[in-house]
């Protein structure tokens, strides 16, 4: 029997498990079973993140390499009239640049037309860019800029949070960033009488260019 308020609470809870409870509200709790069951074994997480994205209203594209990547950015600055671009990543930078990049960097993140960044995971499940404190702005250039546009790889892809958490621990071990977020594409608010507005809180508009292999 247990002897304590702690194993008292313990036995409660396992009584708990054991035995369902109505759910008060059934209409509003029920989940598909798309949205709690793992992805099939032959699921391409760059379709599903493709679709996710673009339903949140973030724009996507595949390159196949890095010179392609800078072929589309180069279609972008003409179609969006960009013409000062801002990235503090060195690796992002040189590696642009040796794929041909000439539109040289905008020094400062204030006035900037558009913001390069890389991403830590790719989560296709919900569309989500993971980003970290490891960037050496911070989250400061993902959000500062009326454009994001994020370079990732297609080994950064995962389904969900937890396999993007996992990603993260391999890499940094007992060591991870202090500072861990969720982009989902562009900012969003419908607090003034009910209206979507796009753009308020951070850019207005987010970019995935997503290649076979970056690193």
């Amino acid at each position: 029997m247990p002897d304590n308020a702690k194993d008292r609470i313990l036995q409660k809870i396992k009584q708990a498990l054991t035995s369902s409870v109505p759910v008060p509200f059934p209409e509003h709790t029920q989940l598909s079973a798309e949205a709690v069951l793992p992805p099939q074994a032959d699921a391409d997480l760059a379709i599903l993140f493709a679709e996710q994205f673009t339903q949140i209203q973030g724009q996507f594209a595949y390159c196949t390499d890095i010179a392609e990547c800078v072929a589309q950015l180069n279609m972008l600055a003409e179609k969006k009239a960009i013409q000062k671009w801002y990235c503090s990543n060195a690796v992002i930078r040189t590696m642009l640049e040796s794929a041909g990049w000439n539109k040289g960097w905008h020094p400062t993140l204030a006035d900037c037309h558009a913001s390069i960044t890389g991403a830590e995971a790719l989560v296709a499940r919900t569309g989500s860019l993971l980003l970290s404190s490891t960037a050496s702005s911070g989250r400061t250039t993902s959000v500062y800029a009326p454009i994001h546009i994020c370079l990732a790889a297609e080994q950064q892809l995962v389904y969900d949070i937890a396999d993007a958490m996992q990603l993260l621990q391999q890499k940094y071990g007992q060591h991870l960033p202090s500072f861990i977020t969720l982009a989902s594409g562009p900012s969003r608010t419908a607090d003034i009488e009910k209206t979507l507005v796009t753009g308020v809180h951070g850019p207005k508009e987010v970019f995935c260019f997503l290649t076979e292999s970056l690193w």
